[in-house]
């Protein structure tokens, strides 16, 4: 019998990418595990290519393989649990998203940096009620150089891992407005780090600008940040305002993080 995601997926989608979410399917079903062979039978594949899938995810830690029978193992644990708390995080902070967009009027976005893609995504958000407003759907992505939360967030993490980053990224922009060299860029990371606030203007949407905060962890550094966006003309008359305003909220915010498990 197929699993559900081999039974609904489309030709075109990669057929051993499905076949690794249908093995966790499989072992998740049941407890105990699965033999290869009973693996295959399940998935209707060869053993042949299913021992290439299976090789590496037991290799680092996805699966088990004791007395030939395969099991989930503790990385895949670990990303559930990773998940569930991203989402848990989410509705914990989703008031304060709400304040601050009913208090400023503008858009309000919760974005959550990743760390592997050197990406920041917005995983909440409001939109302003105004005619002429920013907007962009959750679970858009930006890199980490061009937006308010991206760098905000950027600036937040240890510094070794700025150091990677830097030597290695290419900072390209997304707009017509130049971007600083790496040096400059290092500079601006410093002054964000210690006034606890990142501006973008126009540099990740034309016409659009943002500033953002962090929600900060226990340990100083964050992972979340909350973000106002709005049309650049508005923006600027208004930003001594929106400082002000979402510092206060973030601040409530990292309060009420720091008394989660693990923050």
């Amino acid at each position: 019998m197929k699993t559900r995601s081999e039974t609904n997926s489309a030709t075109s989608e990669p057929r051993s990418l499905l076949r690794i979410l249908g093995i966790f399917e499989v072992l998740a079903r049941g407890a105990g595990g699965a033999t290869l062979a009973e693996l295959s039978s399940e998935l209707e594949a060869p053993k042949s290519s299913l021992l290439l899938l299976l090789r590496p995810l037991v290799a680092h830690k996805y699966l088990t393989h004791v007395s030939g029978r395969y099991e989930l193992g503790p990385s895949i644990f670990q990303l559930s649990a990773e998940v569930l708390a991203s989402a848990g995080v989410t509705k914990i902070l989703r008031p304060y998203v709400e304040e601050l967009a009913a208090r400023c009027e503008e858009s309000v976005f919760l974005a959550l940096i990743d760390k592997e893609a050197k990406t920041v995504t917005y995983i909440d958000g409001i939109d302003s009620k105004q005619p002429v407003r920013y907007s962009v759907p959750i679970g858009t992505k930006r890199p980490l150089h061009v937006s308010a939360a991206g760098k905000l967030l950027f600036a937040f993490q240890d510094l070794a891992w700025q150091k990677k980053y830097l030597k290695t990224a290419k900072l390209k922009p997304l707009t017509g407005k130049p971007l600083p060299d790496k040096e400059s860029f290092e500079a601006q990371l410093q002054e964000i780090r210690a006034s606890g606030i990142a501006v973008s203007m126009g540099e990740a949407v034309a016409g659009a600008s943002g500033i953002a905060a962090p929600i900060v962890k226990a340990d100083g550094t964050a992972s979340y940040a909350l973000m106002i966006a709005a049309p650049s003309d508005r923006f600027v008359q208004s930003l001594p305002a929106l400082r002000e305003l979402l510092q206060e909220v973030a601040a409530d915010a990292s309060a009420t993080l720091r008394h989660m498990p693990g923050n």
